[in-house]
């Protein structure tokens, strides 16, 4: 899933993206509330959830869940705060937020409420996705096939992650490329294809004439349930 992190400290932030993008996120960083809510505005569809600061420079965090939620914007929203108040904390919800972590904050616990968030009920998706003999578990980042594991790169999980939970909808590259790579990579589309090959390999072999990956020509790629 692609994340748009929005945090003023930058060796924070860094450190936050580098952890999630070795959970099998892509992270694009912005530093400052001005352009994380420009961001916001122009490319909420490209992103599956937000991760705010509450202080930024210009715009700060509760002014964004606010112009956010007035736009109509339904992407979820998780800040980080100092503040441990619980006049502030109702503040955050009551402007839209749908979660906050009081600074400091344990690491593995974002990353549980990031996935706790990407299972919201609107998006009617359990912690574990299962289209016929392969089975995706969000929490434990694991694939098995037949009940036995698959052994996937990180790329290879979040593009199949992507399409599990788009099954049966055809997706295009341009979709692909900005839910599983962020804006800083500059992969050209036949890296997508040579993703999608790899994973034909592990998940195809032995379905006996039976495709889970289709390919929609001109168009893009389907996951067959």
């Amino acid at each position: 899933m692609r994340l748009l992190l929005i945090e003023d400290e930058e060796k924070l932030a860094k450190g936050i993206k580098k952890g999630l993008e070795r959970q099998g996120f892509a992270v694009d960083c912005l530093f400052d509330g001005d352009a994380g809510m420009e961001r916001i505005a122009l490319y909420s569809n490209d992103y599956d959830l937000i991760v705010l600061d509450l202080m930024l420079p210009g715009k700060d965090g509760l002014a964004i869940c606010k112009e956010t939620r007035a736009l109509g914007i339904a992407i979820p929203i998780l800040v980080l705060t100092a503040r441990e108040a619980t006049d502030d904390k109702v503040t955050l919800l009551n402007a839209g937020a749908d979660d906050y972590m009081v600074k400091p904050f344990s690491f593995d616990e974002l990353v549980a409420r990031i996935r706790t968030l990407l299972r919201r009920p609107d998006q009617s998706l359990p912690p574990e996705i299962k289209v016929q003999n392969i089975s995706l578990d969000q929490s434990a980042h694991r694939v098995t096939k037949n009940g036995k594991p698959v052994t996937l790169t990180l790329r290879e999980y979040s593009l199949l992650e992507y399409l599990m939970r788009n099954k049966n909808l055809v997706v295009n590259r341009e979709q692909i490329q900005n839910h599983v790579w962020d804006f800083a990579d500059n992969s050209l589309s036949n890296v997508i294809d040579v993703h999608i090959k790899n994973l034909r390999k592990k998940l195809d072999h032995g379905n006996r004439g039976r495709t889970l990956l289709e390919t929609v020509r001109g168009v893009g790629y389907k996951i067959n349930a």
